[in-house]
């Protein structure tokens, strides 16, 4: 049996959705993110960044920027989570590498996640855990149309649909078991479309030179 491993983060760990060749699907969740990695699995995609440029923007970051909009938070660098606070970061980029080169509090409050991704990644284990972007996933999905915005309700619903017809059935009673668990919606709706990707991504953002660390910086949808 080949499975196809999602994973995405909220504030108490990780949730992943699972989906095999022959429609079987299934979710969990860890606040340890190495946990859910020993599930077993073909490949996997995450929506965290791996490869860390040590300054300046990743080009995939800057092209899924250009194609989603604000959903897609640049800046992610290397060492970003040492740190005191998102103002001193910025107050560091702006000096060393120009203005407007900070980060965004979206992409500060992820950095606990970027660094626990970092921390276990090396070339060979992202030959079968790559980076992914749900709402490229979505886009890609609905004939590269854009969805309405994932926080209002036509576009939730827009992305259930998507998510039935490529196999993940159950994701409306999911919704209702996730409660109590920390788990967000958009969390869980995410973490199917990176299973997605997983099973199904044709199509890569990134260009070919790795990071210090020898980690491409790609995103796949």
């Amino acid at each position: 049996m080949t499975y196809y491993l999602g994973l995405d983060g909220f504030r108490w760990g990780w949730v992943a959705a699972w989906i095999d060749d022959h429609g079987n699907h299934s979710f969990d969740y860890s606040p340890n993110l190495e946990r859910l990695l020993s599930l077993r699995y073909h490949r996997a995609m995450i929506d965290i960044p791996i490869g860390l440029p040590n300054k300046g923007l990743r080009d995939c970051d800057v092209r899924a920027r250009e194609l989603m909009g604000p959903s897609v938070f640049p800046g992610a660098r290397r060492e970003l989570w040492t740190f005191a606070s998102q103002a001193s970061a910025n107050q560091y980029y702006w000096l060393h590498e120009g203005e407007g080169m900070g980060i965004s509090c979206q992409l500060w409050s992820i950095r606990g996640k970027i660094q626990e991704v970092d921390e276990i990644m090396t070339p060979e284990r992202q030959r079968t855990l790559c980076e992914t972007h749900p709402e490229l996933i979505f886009w890609s999905r609905s004939g590269r149309k854009m969805l309405k915005n994932k926080k209002t309700d036509e576009g939730r619903k827009q992305r259930m649909t998507v998510l039935r017809r490529l196999g993940f059935k159950n994701i409306d009673r999911w919704l209702k078991l996730r409660f109590r668990t920390g788990i967000g919606r958009d969390d869980l709706i995410d973490a199917c479309a990176c299973a997605i990707a997983a099973r199904d991504a044709d199509s890569t953002f990134g260009g070919p030179m790795p990071d210090s660390r020898g980690l491409r910086m790609e995103m796949h949808f």
